[in-house]
């Protein structure tokens, strides 16, 4: 048993989300690229995320990864207040996507993650 989620977030554009869609693969934002790995959110970290690095912005995407898909390339570490944040060293491959779709908050804040049927 770990300790981790095995599934983490990631927020995408609708340009991002066309890519990954398209190519079956998104290599990063240019955030992700300069800092060299795909940042990844937790659910519990997903709102705060949103808020911080995407507010006001429209048309944005959600999409779940199989952490375990990506093995080794996922690495836990220290960010935003100390919390471990999950980090992709590697391009994210649509294959490893369990769900995706638009970005939708709640009334109350919450985002409603993304569910396959």
């Amino acid at each position: 048993m770990t300790d981790t989620p095995l599934t983490a977030y990631k927020v995408l554009t609708a340009e991002q989300m066309a890519t990954l869609e398209q190519d079956g693969r998104f290599g990063g934002a240019p955030v992700d690229v300069a800092d060299g790995y795909i940042h990844l959110s937790t659910a519990e970290q997903l709102a705060a995320t949103i808020d911080k690095h995407f507010a006001g912005q429209d048309d944005l995407h959600i999409a779940a990864v199989d952490l375990a898909a990506h093995g080794d390339k996922v690495k836990w570490e220290e960010s935003r207040g100390g919390q471990l944040f999950p980090h992709l060293y590697g391009a994210m491959l649509l294959e490893t996507v369990i769900a995706y779709g638009p970005l939708d908050r709640r009334a109350d804040g919450t985002i409603k993650l993304p569910t396959t049927g």
